[in-house]
């Protein structure tokens, strides 16, 4: 299995996106994100390729996400189906998630 890549990049002030890269793959997976407030993001949307796909990208870029919150102390607001659905399963990541665009962790 090929190494999955993530880098994060601020795209504007407000938005940004976690990205996927695996070499000899000319395509990229992404999850675009929106700053809501004082250490708090909103995930807003999971895209992975068709020639990324079955690769675990998703899971992936989700784990980076995850990790760069523990890391930095920030909250997610999942937007995004994807994510909303893999919060509902794990909840263990309850402390890294949120409604309140405002809230503090």
């Amino acid at each position: 299995m090929s190494e999955i890549t993530i880098t994060k990049e601020e795209t504007d002030a407000r938005h940004g996106r976690y990205v996927a890269k695996i070499e000899g793959i000319d395509a990229e997976g992404e999850i675009t994100f929106t700053h809501r407030g004082p250490k708090v993001i909103s995930a807003d949307h999971t895209g992975v390729p068709d020639a990324m796909g079955g690769k675990g990208v998703a899971k992936a870029l989700l784990n980076f996400m995850l990790d760069d919150a523990k890391a930095n102390g920030f909250r997610i607001i999942p937007v995004c189906p994807y994510v909303r659905a893999q919060y509902a399963r794990h909840a263990e990541w309850s402390d890294l998630f949120t409604t309140k665009p405002g809230e503090d962790p």
